[in-house]
């Protein structure tokens, strides 16, 4: 079983073409992925949806 160090720690996304496009960038600071967002025209940072973890009848 992998490490749950992180479970509950909040992780923003650098989204490219106003949040619609690819994921450019992530990071755990909010004011890491705001800096880099502006390196990026029309890119939106948003915050990562938390993924549910596998259950035995989808594996």
């Amino acid at each position: 079983m992998g490490c749950a160090c992180n479970k509950n720690k909040k992780q923003w996304q650098v989204v490219a073409d106003g949040g619609s496009g690819r994921v450019l960038f992530t990071s755990t600071s909010e004011a890491t992925a705001k800096a880099v967002s502006k390196r990026y025209e029309n890119s939106e940072v948003q915050e990562k949806p938390k993924e549910e973890p596998a259950t035995a009848e989808q594996a």
